[in-house]
């Protein structure tokens, strides 16, 4: 049987790429590598823009595997792959469009133990990490920081992203989102808030009952996830090439596509802002009014 990847031609392939960046650039995108934690809702869309954009190596790692829930929102969930690991099925399409890709699979996830390594010769880490994560999150984050790798996290909220990137030598993420000492309620308010200033998708979220902290399960839509990967392989480009600006925190910038709105934000001293402080009482009450059955406008 003819081997399909042997027609495969990296300039042909990414030509098309060439204009918005030179080919020296397309070149030096190829040699770098990015770590992705997570290969679910904004994970796999990441790894696969990335992909095309000409990116030659990743470290992706994730534990779980594909259910018929993720159908929604995540590239690699379909009928062929319920019940396999999402790792695999992500690391086996982004190969499909380069096969010349260098990837790496961490099939437990990442934690304190194993971070080292997951970001061993990493140019830039991308945050693909579920919501609720908190402690994974902050290990990683806080590894980058000590590492001096620059990170990137963009959330999928409503139908629009919310973006911050972390660059070695500025605000680090436990200074700007101060979870240390914090519940595991009390991290989600803020993480939301911190990412969201703006909160600019409140105002249409049809059914606030589907929004169940308990659980650790909220509504997603594919529109945010697509649209957290644009935004982040830009970011991407700008901090791997060293070209144009590249807000980072305290500041941020959150797009709504349903809304048309478009909002930079700043928070300097980050969740400890005396306006963020205000969001936060505000924030607190609404989920407190949420647990006891009280479903106020989101207006």
């Amino acid at each position: 049987m003819p081997d399909a990847n042997a027609n495969f031609d990296y300039h042909e392939a990414f030509a098309r790429n060439i204009g918005w960046v030179t080919e020296a650039e397309q070149a030096a995108l190829r040699g770098k590598r990015i770590a992705i934690a997570g290969m679910g809702g904004v994970g796999g869309v990441h790894l696969l823009t990335l992909t095309r954009l000409g990116i030659g190596a990743f470290n992706i790692a994730d534990m779980d595997t594909f259910d018929v829930v993720n159908f929604n929102r995540q590239a690699g969930a379909s009928m062929s792959t319920v019940g396999q690991p999402k790792a695999e099925v992500m690391a086996r399409m982004a190969k499909d469009i380069n096969p010349e890709l260098d990837i790496r699979i961490f099939d437990k996830g990442v934690d304190a133990s194993n971070l080292d390594d997951f970001l061993s010769g990493v140019d830039l880490y991308v945050d693909g990490l579920d919501f609720f994560a908190f402690k994974a999150r902050r290990d990683t984050f806080y590894a980058c920081h000590r590492l001096g790798v620059p990170a990137v996290t963009a959330a999928p909220l409503g139908m629009g992203t919310a973006v911050l990137s972390f660059l070695p030598g500025h605000m680090s993420f436990e200074e700007y989102f101060r979870l240390e000492g914090c519940d595991e309620d009390e991290m989600a308010v803020r993480f939301l808030l911190g990412l969201s200033p703006a909160m600019l998708q409140r105002g249409y979220l049809a059914d606030p009952t589907r929004v169940d902290f308990n659980a650790r399960r909220g509504p997603s839509t594919i529109a945010a996830c697509q649209l957290c990967a644009g935004v982040t392989a830009t970011e991407a480009l700008k901090i791997l090439l060293g070209r144009g600006k590249v807000l980072c925190a305290p500041w941020g910038f959150h797009f709504d596509a349903y809304s048309n709105r478009y909002i930079k934000t700043w928070r300097p001293g980050g969740n400890r802002n005396p306006i963020q402080q205000i969001g936060l009482f505000i924030a607190r009450r609404q989920l407190k009014a949420m647990r006891q059955g009280k479903f106020a406008s989101t207006a």
